[in-house]
C-alpha cells in the first residue's frame, strides 16, 4: 500500500470491510492528478529544445528564462521545472499555501519561496505578488518566462487596484465565497480589483514570451478562470461583475471603494482586463496540464484492478453541496437495491464543485463542500447496508477545516441519533466538521499537494 493510501486509511477507514479497497482508490485518484508527474508528461527538454505538447522552443533563443508558480501545487510544480530547465533556469518564484521544507541545494540561490493566503487573502500574498512583479515587470522581447498555475492562486497571489486596499479584497472575498456563486462568478469580479489577474500578469511580462502551464480546479476547464487568469485573455467585463454582485443582492454589503471603481470601470475610467485577439498574447502557450477528470480516471482504473464494476458519472456535481449530497444518496441507494446504473459490487464517481451559501446564516459552524455534501447524504442513506459514500476535496482540505471530506453508510445516522446529533440542525447551523468529528468518520489525509475540485465515490458491494 502506497504511503498516500495509509494517509486515508486512517481510523475513519480501518473499521470498515472494503476500508482498504476504499483507500487505495481514493490514492489512486490523487495519485492520478500528482503535480510534478503531469508537468513532466507536457514538457521536455531534448538538447535546447524545449518540447510541449504542439510546440517546440529552442531556449537558445532566449537570453533569460524565470520560473513563476502561483497556487496549491505550485511547489512541486515549480520544482519539477527548474530540475528540468538545469542550469538554463535564471530564477524562480513560488506563491504557494503550505510552508515546505528548504528547497533543495540546487535551487535555494535561483528559487524564491513565499506563502500566501487561502481561501482569503493576505498581507503576506501581497507583499509577495509585489515582489515578484518588481523582480520580472521589465522583461525583454529575449526572455521567456515558465507559468505554472493551480488552484488557490486567485486568494494567494493578491494584488489590489492602487484605488482599493487590502480589506477592501478580504471583504469582498469573504462576500462572495458566503454567497454562493459559483467559482466562474467570483472569478470575474476578483479579475476586475486585482492588478495582476484577468491577463494583467501577461500585460506585465509583456514583450517576453509566456508558457503557462495548467492544472484546473474549475468546472469545465475554463482556462482564464483558473486562479483568475493571470496570463489569460479576460472574456469578462466591468459589466459582468456588477450583474453578478446585482444577482446576489451584495451591494449594501461591498465595500464602498470596490462598488466605486467598478462603476469607473464600466464608464471606462479605470482600464479593462486584457481580451482575446490583443497583442500582448501573441505567441502566448497556455496548456492544460491536468483536471478533475484526470482523477476521476485514475481512480476509476483502481476500483476495476479492485474487484468493482465501475464508472463516471456522467454529470459534473454541482449546485448547493446538501442538495447535491441528496441526490448522491437517492443514487447510491437505487444502484445498491436494483443493480442500476451498476450491479454491486459497484463503484460510481463524480467530480466537480458544489456550493456552500453561508449570506443567511449570522455565525455559520466548521465544514466545507465535501463535508456538506456528505452530510446531505446522511438520511437517505440510512440502513442501507454494505454500501459507503465518500466526499473528498483533491487538496486534502476542506474549506477552512483539515479534513478533506468524510464517509456516510448506512448506520451514520443511528450513530449520529445516538450521539444525540440531528443532521438538518448542522446543515442549518453549516457544521458539518462538528457532526462528523463526533462520529470519527472524518478522512484526514493532510495536503495532498494537489488541487483539482471534488471527488464523490459510491460504493456497494456484497
Amino acid at each position: 500500500m502506497t504511503l498516500l493510501a495509509e494517509q486515508f486509511l486512517t481510523s475513519t477507514l480501518k473499521s470498515r470491510p472494503i476500508g482498504g479497497k476504499i483507500a487505495r482508490i481514493l490514492a489512486a485518484a490523487i495519485a492520478g492528478v500528482d503535480p510534478s508527474l503531469l508537468v513532466k508528461r507536457n514538457l521536455a527538454l531534448t538538447g535546447s529544445m524545449l518540447e510541449l505538447q504542439d510546440d517546440r522552443i529552442d531556449l537558445d533563443d532566449y537570453q533569460h528564462i524565470y520560473l513563476l508558480g502561483i497556487g496549491k501545487a505550485a511547489h512541486s510544480m515549480t520544482l519539477t521545472g527548474a530540475e528540468l530547465l538545469g542550469d538554463r533556469g535564471t530564477r524562480g518564484f513560488i506563491l504557494a499555501k503550505h510552508e515546505h521544507p528548504p528547497l533543495p541545494n540546487p535551487y535555494r540561490q535561483r528559487l524564491i519561496e513565499y506563502t500566501g493566503g487561502h481561501p482569503l487573502p493576505n498581507l503576506a500574498g501581497k507583499q509577495a505578488a509585489e515582489s515578484i512583479l518588481k523582480e520580472i515587470s521589465n522583461l525583454s522581447e529575449n526572455d521567456l518566462v515558465l507559468v505554472l498555475l493551480s488552484g488557490g492562486g486567485s486568494a494567494l497571489f493578491t494584488l489590489p487596484q492602487p484605488d482599493l486596499s487590502l480589506q477592501d479584497l478580504i471583504t469582498t472575498n469573504q462576500l462572495l465565497l458566503d454567497s454562493g456563486a459559483d467559482i466562474n462568478q467570483i472569478n470575474t469580479i476578483r479579475k476586475h480589483l486585482s492588478q495582476v489577474k484577468g491577463g494583467h500578469l501577461a500585460r506585465a511580462l509583456h514583450p517576453a514570451k509566456t508558457i503557462t502551464l495548467i492544472l484546473s480546479d474549475v468546472p469545465g476547464d475554463q482556462l482564464d478562470c483558473v486562479a483568475s487568469g493571470p496570463t489569460m485573455p479576460d472574456p469578462t467585463t466591468f459589466e459582468d461583475s456588477l450583474a453578478i454582485i446585482d444577482q446576489y443582492h451584495l451591494e449594501q454589503e461591498l465595500p464602498d471603494a470596490v462598488l466605486q471603481h467598478l462603476r469607473l470601470g464600466v464608464r471606462g475610467k479605470v482600464q479593462e482586463t486584457p481580451k482575446p485577439g490583443d497583442h500582448i498574447f501573441d505567441g502566448a502557450i497556455q496548456i492544460l496540464i491536468g483536471s478533475n477528470r484526470d482523477a476521476l480516471d485514475a481512480g476509476a482504473r483502481q476500483a476495476v484492478r479492485e474487484g468493482f464494476n465501475t464508472a463516471l458519472h456522467p454529470l459534473s456535481l454541482q449546485g448547493e453541496a446538501q442538495s447535491t449530497g441528496k441526490a448522491m444518496a437517492r443514487l447510491l441507494r437505487g444502484m445498491a437495491q436494483s443493480g442500476d446504473p451498476l450491479p454491486r459490487p459497484a463503484c460510481l464517481i463524480a467530480g466537480g464543485e458544489t456550493t456552500v451559501t453561508l449570506s443567511q446564516t449570522p455565525h455559520p459552524g466548521k465544514g466545507g463542500r465535501n463535508l456538506e455534501l456528505a452530510l446531505g447524504a446522511v438520511r437517505g442513506l440510512a440502513g442501507l447496508e454494505n454500501s459507503f459514500l465518500v466526499s473528498l476535496a483533491s487538496d486534502g482540505e476542506d474549506g477552512i477545516t483539515e479534513a478533506a471530506g468524510a464517509v456516510v453508510s448506512g448506520d451514520s445516522l443511528s450513530r449520529a441519533n445516538t450521539a444525540g446529533l440531528i443532521p438538518e440542525d448542522h446543515i442549518h447551523d453549516h457544521n458539518s466538521y462538528a457532526f462528523f468529528e463526533t462520529l470519527d468518520d472524518l478522512l484526514r489525509p493532510g495536503p495532498t499537494g494537489t488541487n483539482v475540485n471534488d471527488l464523490c465515490f459510491l460504493f456497494t458491494y456484497i
